[in-house]
């Protein structure tokens, strides 16, 4: 079984000059906590995260009005590929301790997002009890 079975199709995606506002705009309107940002050939070069955002900018007292992407990214972006198995997906989760994971085709272009709720949603509690655990583990080298 490959990611593909479970992943979320063409993600809401932005660009590194994209207003972090809009960002923030697209997590509440498509429901996530995750951001991949493309660059002008839909290459990942990086994600925003809820936590990037309140981390980065706002604990950080940067304007947020004047905020960009690129402000609160974390990178480099760690990414699976559509041929990807799930059990090599939920190793790079459990090993990078991250909680969402974008997905690309052969030619490197964001196709989808893998994320814990697209695992349990898909039946694959033990998968998804794993990656919680592991993520979950305090680590000093947290995105």
């Amino acid at each position: 079984m490959t990611v593909v079975s479970v992943m979320t199709p063409n993600p809401a995606c932005c660009t590194t000059a994209t207003p972090l506002r809009d960002v923030a705009r697209m997590m509440r309107d498509n429901d996530c906590g995750q951001i991949p940002v493309v660059d002008e050939s839909q290459r990942p070069v990086g994600v925003v995260t809820d936590r990037d955002i309140a981390m980065r900018v706002v604990a950080e007292g940067r304007n947020s009005n004047e905020a960009t992407a690129a402000d609160a990214m974390s990178k480099p972006v760690r990414t699976v590929t559509t041929d990807t198995s799930l059990t090599d997906c939920v190793c790079l989760m459990e090993a990078e301790q991250v909680r969402r994971v974008p997905v690309v085709d052969a030619e490197g272009r964001l196709a989808g997002i893998v994320s814990i709720a697209d695992l349990a949603l898909a039946g694959k509690q033990e998968a998804t009890a794993e990656v919680v655990r592991e993520v979950s583990e305090p680590s000093s080298t947290r995105h």
